[in-house]
């Protein structure tokens, strides 16, 4: 072997070991991101302390779960509009959301939101407690 032929070997080396570690690197941060966005869903807290601001929405008929997201992003009410995206999608209130106009506060949850939003009618209420 000549010296051209080492030195391209172990250059070859280097570099297919430079690329596996960063590959490993990469999927590494992502499965971190991953995570830390999954323990959030369920874990994320108001974006201010008691007693926080009061903030009046308007949720129009025909808004999306996104729509709704993005409003609540929009006016300070949640941090990351993907985030309550995907929290709304992962609630109970999902589908019971009703158009109106809301007075929320900072100091409340997503889910203390949604259910704001998700008022019970007297004739659902009466049927529950009938069960």
């Amino acid at each position: 072997m000549n010296i051209k032929q080492i030195l391209a070997t172990v250059l070859s080396a280097v570099v297919k070991i430079a690329v596996i570690i960063w590959i490993v690197n990469f999927i590494y941060g992502k499965t971190i991101q991953a995570y830390e966005f999954g323990y959030r869903v369920f874990t994320e807290e108001a974006v201010s302390p008691a007693p926080g601001r009061e903030i009046q929405i308007s949720v129009t008929e025909g808004k999306s779960s996104r729509d709704v997201a993005k409003i609540l992003a929009e006016k300070g009410l949640v941090r990351d509009a993907n985030l309550a995206f995907v929290q709304i999608l992962c609630s109970e209130y999902r589908k019971t959301l009703k158009p109106g106009v809301y007075n929320l506060n900072t100091a409340m949850t997503i889910e203390e939101m949604l259910k704001t939003m998700s008022p019970v009618d007297e004739d659902e209420d009466e049927e529950g407690d009938k069960e």
